[in-house]
């Protein structure tokens, strides 16, 4: 429903401000170029769309490797104590904590579709110990938080748009994308611990944020420290190789679990087909509608407004073209993908998908989840009414994502 008033919003408040440029200062070719928008971008929805099959395809099989060969559990068991104290009103033998887990580990792996019924799962075992039944419980708001937060090791989806888009390394937003979730995920966790009073001392607790805070803190210390040449260069190798790492550990485990792991492939790299084409018209629709409120002069009177305000307390604004991206991720996944892509696009003279603002758009859709959706439906799918805090802590979960993006972007790209 949020996206049907974004998309309609769009195409409404384009067609108002062309109007008034027409009227008021004689701009006859603005409807020109909003129509000629409307032909561009359905060009460049349905060739992303067929273009992103062959790469879908085989992610989707390596991940389906991944999900067979044990990953998922394995994950699952090195969280396992972590969630234990994040959610104290569990009983520790309740199959809600294995259904959490798993959701996480699928998350933390890119594997939506594997991610999202793992979820709903585990949000009626919560609601099972509801007491209250219109009411979010204490540990279904971390559940959530969890989600919208975005954690994620693989961004997967980003990275095979900025291939298509044309980066010479798509992978290079990586580590970035990764360092922007943490920060989400902490301080996500951070601002429910605080409504439910857990003790973030707790021996368990404090080991597993503070070693992952350390870590990450000093991969920030250490790309502090390089020119912005070796920060490319030494992001770039290292990306490269984690990645590939990852790819191989999936296959060393479906080996040794001793599965079938190319046919195992194949099945998963049949999805991609699927969702390649079942995107095409989600695709078309929101890059048609953002094409259009961008060439009817809109979107630049929205980024002039944010300049003005930041230059106004001295922050530079180089950022500020990716902002839009941004701020439609809490509301649809789908609409921050086209807008990303609407940005790049725009950006194509200054470098496109390796333009800062082209790698800072990708890192803003990276760096929160759906937060609106996700508490949709998950809440939905257990008719919850009263969400208590559950937006506002996940609001603050993006913010700091956001917040994040722009200083490590600038670490790292700028």
């Amino acid at each position: 429903m949020v996206l049907n008033y974004i998309w309609a919003g769009f195409l409404i408040i384009a067609f108002i401000v062309a109007l008034i440029k027409l009227l008021f200062t004689q701009d006859t070719a603005v409807f020109s170029a909003m129509l000629q928008a409307t032909f561009d971008m359905s060009k460049t929805g349905f060739e992303l769309s067929i273009g992103l099959t062959g790469l879908m395809a085989f992610w989707l099989g390596i991940m389906k490797i991944g999900e067979k060969g044990g990953m998922v559990t394995v994950m699952a068991r090195l969280v396992g104590p972590f969630f234990a104290r994040l959610f104290p009103e569990i009983p520790r033998d309740h199959p809600a904590i294995g259904s959490m887990i798993m959701n996480f580990s699928a998350n933390l792996l890119g594997l939506d579709n594997a991610a999202t019924p793992l979820g709903l799962k585990a949000m009626d075992e919560l609601q099972s110990i509801n007491d209250q039944k219109d009411t979010a419980t204490n540990a279904q708001i971390m559940f959530l938080v969890l989600n919208t937060s975005g954690l994620s090791i693989i961004p997967l989806s980003i990275m095979l748009d900025r291939s298509l888009l044309g980066a010479n390394n798509p992978s290079d937003v990586f580590i970035p994308i990764l360092l922007t979730t943490f920060s989400s995920t902490v301080i996500g966790i951070i601002a429910v611990s605080i409504y439910q009073k857990i003790n973030l001392f707790d021996r368990v607790i404090f080991a597993y944020l503070g070693g992952l805070t350390l870590f990450m803190g000093l991969i920030v210390l250490y790309f502090s420290r390089l020119s912005p040449e070796e920060v490319e260069e030494v992001s770039k190798l290292s990306s490269s190789v984690i990645i590939f790492t990852i790819i191989i550990s999936f296959l060393v485990l479906g080996l040794v679990k001793k599965i079938n792991i190319y046919e195992i492939f194949i099945e998963g790299a049949k999805g991609g087909f699927e969702i390649a084409i079942k995107i095409v018209p989600y695709l078309i629709a929101i890059l048609v509608a953002i094409g259009v409120f961008r060439a009817s002069g809109a979107m630049d009177l929205v980024i002039q407004a944010i300049v003005f305000l930041l230059e106004s307390i001295h922050i530079n604004t180089d950022f500020v073209p990716a902002l839009p991206t941004a701020l439609m991720k809490p509301l649809s996944g789908s609409g921050a993908r086209g807008m990303m892509i609407e940005v790049i696009k725009a950006q194509e003279e200054a470098g496109g998908a390796d333009s800062f603002v082209g790698r800072m758009a990708s890192m803003f859709r990276g760096a929160t989840e759906t937060t609106f959706y996700i508490i949709a439906v998950y809440f939905g799918a257990v008719n919850i009414r009263k969400t208590r805090y559950a937006i506002t802590v996940g609001l603050i979960a993006d913010l700091a994502g956001i917040i994040t993006a722009i200083f490590v972007g600038y670490l790292f790209f700028h």
